[in-house]
């Protein structure tokens, strides 16, 4: 019997060739394996900043515009001048409207002061009417019986009778026109109330006018950086336009977007290596800060609701707040919206 032919090394190598890529795929696993048990990563997640929108409480053309794109502002700088001139003649109008009605006040009370010395020297009359008609009734009651006596005449009687009658009659006139006068009076201070109380209104309108009237220049609130501008002079602007943003740089951190399965092994205060994509030799490091109490769908403008039409699981994304070390150091180099990548160091 013949010996079989050998074989040659040749025929080992794709053997040889699989095998490896079997031992290096098992590595790879291992590797990948452990890696997992001590972090979790993501590269759903960017700078994020404070923005502050520009915007104007009054409307009206634009005298000047001082600020450019990208250009750092500081907070109280004015950006925007719009034009006051209707509102400055509304305010010259309101205080004019403001003295005429003054003077009204001041006429309600000279007519309350009038009707009180009125009434005041009617008293005094009514009081020497009072004295009058009381001789009159004793001068009556005494030529009555004198009369009885026949001491006089019928007719001297009489006379002193239809005194005392005239008399009363005076004394009951009197009596009603101090009480008219005090009826009067009365809707004089209701008056004057009224016209005290419509002065307090003007003079409110005046105040918020020259508030209004601060508002036609519009400052920063904010020490940062134009984001962009959209507001040229001349041109017609409307209350709550936004005009431009500005971009505070005096504070970053990162929002990571992690699988709700990635967060049970996650806590406030872990250390997180953070990479840029613009600079991916830069790696900074920083630290868990706090998580969203929403999934990142429901801020969405339309959240999905999955009690309608037909359900299909999706894994959710969990918004995490990431603050960055050293950040004071790097304004020069991170930007709002900038991608990076999260490596968050379980354990």
């Amino acid at each position: 019997m013949e010996n079989a032919p050998k074989k040659s090394f040749k025929n080992y190598i794709p053997r040889i060739i699989l095998l490896l890529i079997v031992i290096g795929a098992a590595i790879y696993a291992y590797q990948k394996y452990q890696y997992n048990q001590h972090f979790e990563t993501t590269d759903n997640a960017q700078i994020e900043t404070y923005t502050v929108p520009v915007v104007p409480r009054v409307g009206g053309y634009v005298n000047t515009v001082n600020m450019k794109d990208f250009e750092e502002v500081k907070k109280g700088q004015l950006l925007v001048d719009i034009d006051d001139r209707e509102q400055q003649l509304a305010l010259v109008e309101m205080e004019a409207m403001y003295q005429q009605m003054l003077t009204d006040v001041e006429n309600a009370r000279a007519s309350i002061k009038n009707t009180n010395l009125t009434i005041g020297a009617a008293e005094a009359n009514l009081k020497s009417t009072v004295l009058r008609q009381d001789k009159a009734r004793k001068d009556a009651e005494r030529d009555a019986k004198l009369l009885a006596d026949n001491a006089i005449t019928k007719r001297q009687a009489d006379d002193s009778k239809a005194n005392l009658d005239i008399i009363s009659a005076q004394l009951d006139g009197q009596k009603q026109d101090i009480s008219a006068s005090k009826s009067r009076l009365d809707i004089l201070v209701a008056n004057l109330h009224k016209a005290e109380a419509a002065l307090a209104v003007q003079k409110a309108k005046i105040e918020q006018q020259k508030l209004k009237l601060t508002y036609s220049k519009v400052y920063a609130t904010e020490n940062g950086k134009i984001g962009r501008k959209s507001v040229e002079p001349g041109q017609f602007i409307q209350p709550g336009q936004t005009l431009a943003t500005i971009v505070q740089d005096s504070l970053y951190w990162v929002v990571a977007n992690f699988k709700e399965t990635q967060i049970s092994r996650m806590a406030v205060g872990q250390e997180v290596k953070i990479t840029l994509d613009a600079f991916p030799e830069m790696e900074l490091k920083g630290k868990i800060a706090d998580f969203s109490d929403a999934t990142g769908a429901k801020y969405a403008l339309l959240p999905p609701d999955n009690a309608s039409g037909n359900f299909v699981k999706v894994t959710q994304k969990i918004p995490v707040k990431i603050a960055i070390e050293g950040v004071e150091k790097l304004r020069d180099k991170l930007r709002a919206g900038m991608s990076v990548e999260a490596e968050v160091k379980i354990k």
